[in-house]
Parts: structure tokens; C-alpha cells; sequence
């Protein structure tokens, strides 16, 4: 089972892809893609995003994508920005009949650390250790993306 987590944002998507074989999970790779507004307005940020995951879906040809559920915001256009950038991800998935799932911050935190009340730091500590990285991933977003997908390689069973 190969899945990939994002973690979508307008700045910053935090990615990171997991392969499960016989018991054992392994990075494939994780990274981040970088849009900046000085690259152009959102609609030319939005397809450089697009662009990118689409490699990256077609080079490693995931099983599922995993990906936060959004949940309301204090900042109406921060969230409206995050929400757009989830909508070409998951159109990029669609396109490849590839299936989006969701996982709640609390659901992520529980899958990773064993409780629902993690803080951040103790999130990255537990990927880092159970994924066996030399260091924890940078930026935050990274850590992020390889956290939703630990979450769904916990979550689910591989039918095979």
C-alpha cells in the first residue's frame, strides 16, 4: 500500500508519502511545495500546486490520498486560500481515480502518538522515531503531511 498525506495550504503544502510492505512502513519521500505571491495571484499559485502533486501522484502512484478535514476558521480568507488549494489536490487525485479520505487534527494526533491531545512537538518527535528519520521534518507542514499519512496506514488495512 503506498498512500500520500497533505498537508494543503496556499504558502506552503506539506507532503509526504508512505509505502507499507509485509508489516513495515517506509518513507518513499516528503517535502514540501513552496507558492509565493510574488510568483503570481492565486489562480497561477493554484496550478503550480496542481502541477506538482500531479507529478508526484503519477511518479509514486499512491493508493489513497489522505488529507486534513478543514475546519472552520477565525480567518475567513486564510481558510477560504486553504480550501481552493484542497480543491486542486483533490482534483488531481479524482483525475488519477485516486480516493481522497479525511482525518480530523485529533484523529492524527491519536494515530501518531496515542492521544488526541499531542501537542505539536510530541506529533513530530513520534514520526521521526516510528518512521526512523535522521530528524524531524521541516518545515512544520512537512511533519505534517507525513503524519496524515501515518494516520491512514494505522487506520486502514491493506485487503492484500
Amino acid at each position: 500500500m503506498i498512500v500520500i498525506g497533505i498537508d494543503p495550504g496556499l504558502a506552503t503544502v506539506g507532503y509526504g508519502i508512505l509505502a507499507r510492505q509485509e508489516g513495515r512502513i517506509t518513507p518513499l519521500t516528503y517535502s514540501c511545495i513552496r507558492t509565493a505571491r510574488a510568483g503570481g495571484g492565486t489562480p497561477e499559485r493554484l496550478e503550480k500546486i496542481f502541477d506538482a502533486i500531479s507529478v508526484l501522484l503519477d511518479e509514486y502512484a499512491p493508493g489513497c490520498m489522505a488529507m486534513e478535514k478543514l475546519f472552520f476558521s477565525r480567518n475567513v480568507t486564510s481558510a477560504l486560500g486553504v480550501a481552493e488549494v484542497r480543491g486542486v489536490i483533490m482534483l488531481a487525485a479524482r483525475k488519477r481515480g485516486i480516493p481522497v479520505v479525511e482525518y480530523t487534527p485529533n484523529q492524527v494526533k491519536q494515530a501518531v502518538t496515542g492521544s488526541g491531545r499531542a501537542d505539536k512537538r510530541q506529533v513530530q518527535e513520534m514520526i521521526m522515531r516510528l518512521l526512523a528519520l535522521p530528524e524531524i521534518p521541516r518545515p512544520d507542514d512537512v511533519a505534517d503531511g507525513l503524519s496524515i499519512a501515518l494516520c491512514h496506514v494505522h487506520t486502514v488495512r491493506d485487503p492484500r
